[in-house]
Parts: C-alpha cells; sequence; structure tokens
C-alpha cells in the first residue's frame, strides 16, 4: 500500500499572495498621517453630534481614540492606513457607498487590525449618511 503523506507544508494552503503584501513603490503613498484621516472622521462627528443619542457618539469618538491610538503605536499596516484613508475621501464626497464597501474589505482581510475601531467608523458612515443635510 502507499505510505501515508505527512502533515501539509507549513503556510497558506493555495491562497496566492495578496497585492497589499508587496511593499508600496511609492513610499510616501503609504505615510498617510493620522490626521488626515482622523481630522474628517471627528468633524463628521461633531456633524452628527445635534441629531445622534450622545451614547451613540461617545461610543464612535471612544472607538476614534482607539484607532488614533492604534495608529500612534504604529499597530496599524500601511494597506490599512492606505484604505482608511481612501475611506475618509468618500465620506467626504458623500459617496456613502463607496465608503461602506471600503469598511466591509478592511473588515474582511484586516480584521485583527481594525475590529476594536471600525464598528465606530460604521456607525459613523451611517450616521453621517442619515443626516438631513445629506438625504437625496
Amino acid at each position: 500500500p502507499p505510505r501515508a503523506l505527512g502533515p501539509p507544508p507549513p503556510g497558506p494552503v493555495g491562497a496566492a499572495p495578496r497585492a497589499e503584501a508587496r511593499p508600496c513603490p511609492e513610499e510616501r503613498e503609504c505615510s498617510v498621517s493620522a490626521d488626515t484621516v482622523l481630522a474628517p472622521l471627528r468633524a463628521a462627528l461633531d456633524s452628527c453630534r445635534p441629531s445622534v443619542q450622545k451614547q451613540v457618539c461617545n461610543d464612535i469618538g471612544r472607538r476614534l481614540t482607539v484607532l488614533e491610538d492604534a495608529w500612534a503605536q504604529g499597530k496599524l499596516s500601511a494597506p490599512v492606513r492606505k484604505r482608511m484613508s481612501l475611506l475618509v475621501q468618500e465620506l467626504q464626497q458623500h459617496h456613502w457607498d463607496a465608503a461602506d464597501e471600503i469598511h466591509r474589505s478592511l473588515m474582511v482581510d484586516h480584521v485583527n487590525e481594525v475590529s476594536q475601531w471600525m464598528v465606530g467608523v460604521k456607525r459613523l458612515i451611517a450616521e453621517t449618511r442619515n443626516l438631513p443635510d445629506n438625504q437625496p
């Protein structure tokens, strides 16, 4: 009879390397500043305060602080920083669906990195979208 094979080799099975795993071709493209992302998020939160429950706003604020701390401590990878920058740009342009899609892709691809604070960003997108000024 054929001999039993040993355990599979270590590493991802059948997974092609992700494009994001490569270093950025342009370093400055990856070095997004925390303020570039956090300032617009905090501004969006401020615009929600008059019409959104205080408890909800406080929770979003706490989660943005967790994001800020993770960023300051260098705990966020370049792909996460870059995608958060894109998410903020979509949010500022009122492209709600695009911002939501970036949020979803971050949750799928980088769940361990973003799970503590991304819920707040998701809620912020939803609340900002529902503001009276932003209705179609």
